[in-house]
């Protein structure tokens, strides 16, 4: 197959499923996942690298994020690896039938529909805990129950109405993050939630529901500059103009017109700094002594130090910094991270197998869950799944006959 990312970096090495020792942490669950977009499949993403069995019901359509262009080409694929697939029309009573046979065979239902449509299915917790009182249910939404549980949300209407886009942007210039934050840390919190649940049905027996919303998440990020104003009350200065707790945080531009990050954050690392650079005047300025003396020099500090680093090279300076343990960055790209070379090194990306559209069939590398279990990446064990690829498969459990399956495929019930 070729790949769709035609990088000169040799292929990280897979990372293990399962130790040779142990499961992972979530085998021989079963979670079954309504979702679509990023929010609830990131949920149905973490459970499923974790080792949960992960079951997407799809329309018989397929789900829509398949087949996104532009800026949502990676949704399915980035979100949806480790899971299966079913294919169901809830609108049939026979794809509706095989749905909730599914739904109450599982420990955990997520989903992430608006308010009232899992209910009309009869899909809802207060319908499930009927079939199965230890179901934990995870509803992904905009809004915890409240005065704007109603309104429709995506990541930008709740970044510019919690704080998030003010604080991101220039003042007066509101500017989204560069990522879908509050959906994929929504479907996090869900699943931190989801296994929090697991962990006390352990102890009482008994499911529960779970909410996790995008507002109330985007408003947990933006607490710190919440606690700085009732701390301090002077309100907190978007992110570009704000008045830096360190002298030297900034972004330089350098020879050849290229950026890099660098940062002293305490008094030690700003000798180190002076040192590293041959700075003594700076080291020995009386004014310079502290932090907050530097702090309060940005004014002519800042342009001085821009001046005399402009004529080193970006890897000059990274040499520099990495040499000393300073803290420094290139100013990346996300292309530019497939040839990453920790990355690479540590196994972080891996090959996945493309479910749809043009690039279907090819492969692409993809990024791990970021985190070691007994000193192993969680890897991939189910390549993204094609629409209903297990769908024969999951009725037959459920106890349909191959005959059934048939029928219901003729009906347009399932695919």
């Amino acid at each position: 197959m070729t790949s769709a990312h035609p990088s000169s970096a040799s292929p990280a090495s897979p990372a293990a499923p399962e130790t040779a020792s142990r499961p992972l942490p979530l085998a021989g669950l079963r979670v079954i996942e309504f979702t679509h977009m990023v929010m609830g499949p990131t949920c149905g993403m973490v459970l499923a690298d974790l080792g949960a069995e992960v079951i997407k019901v799809e329309p018989v359509e397929g789900d829509r994020t398949r087949h996104l262009l532009g800026a949502g080409a990676g949704f399915f694929p980035m979100f949806n690896r480790n899971k299966k697939s079913i294919a169901l029309d809830l609108r049939s009573p026979g794809g509706l039938e095989v749905a909730r046979r599914l739904a109450a065979s599982a420990d955990v239902v997520a989903q992430n529909f608006k308010p009232g449509v899992m209910a009309k299915y009869g899909l809802d917790y207060a319908a499930l805990s009927q079939l199965n009182p230890r179901l934990i249910y995870v509803n992904h939404t905009g809004f915890l129950p409240g005065p704007y549980e109603h309104r429709t949300a995506l990541d930008e209407v709740v970044q510019m109405m919690g704080g998030l886009a003010y604080m991101t942007g220039r003042p007066g210039d509101p500017l989204r993050a560069g990522t879908s934050v509050n959906d994929i840390m929504g479907g996090m919190f869900g699943a931190i939630g989801a296994m929090a649940a697991l962990m006390q049905r352990g102890i009482t027996g008994r499911g529960q529901e779970v909410d996790s919303a995008l507002f109330e998440n985007n408003v947990f990020l933006v607490g710190q500059h919440m606690m700085q104003y009732a701390v301090t009350g002077q309100p907190a200065a978007p992110m570009p103009d704000r008045i830096s707790s360190w002298a030297l945080y900034d972004v330089f531009s350098v020879k050849d017109d290229e950026q890099i990050f660098l940062a002293a954050v305490s008094d030690a690392q700003w000798i180190t700094f002076c040192d590293a650079m041959g700075y003594a005047d700076l080291k020995a300025d009386p004014l310079l002594a502290t932090n907050n003396d530097r702090v309060r020099a940005r004014p002519t500090l800042m342009p001085d130090l821009r001046r005399r680093l402009a004529p080193h090279s970006a890897a000059e300076l990274a040499a520099i910094f990495e040499k000393h343990g300073l803290p420094f960055a290139p100013i990346s790209r996300p292309e530019q991270l497939f040839d990453d070379p920790h990355l690479n090194a540590t196994g972080g990306l891996v090959d996945i197998t493309l479910p749809d559209g043009e690039r279907a069939g090819q492969t692409a590398r993809t990024t791990l869950f970021p985190l070691r279990m007994d000193g192993q990446r969680l890897g991939v064990r189910l390549q993204p799944p094609v629409l209903g690829q297990h769908t024969a498969e999951l009725m037959e459990q459920l106890g349909y006959s191959p005959e059934q399956v048939r029928a219901l495929q003729a009906e347009g019930a399932v695919a």
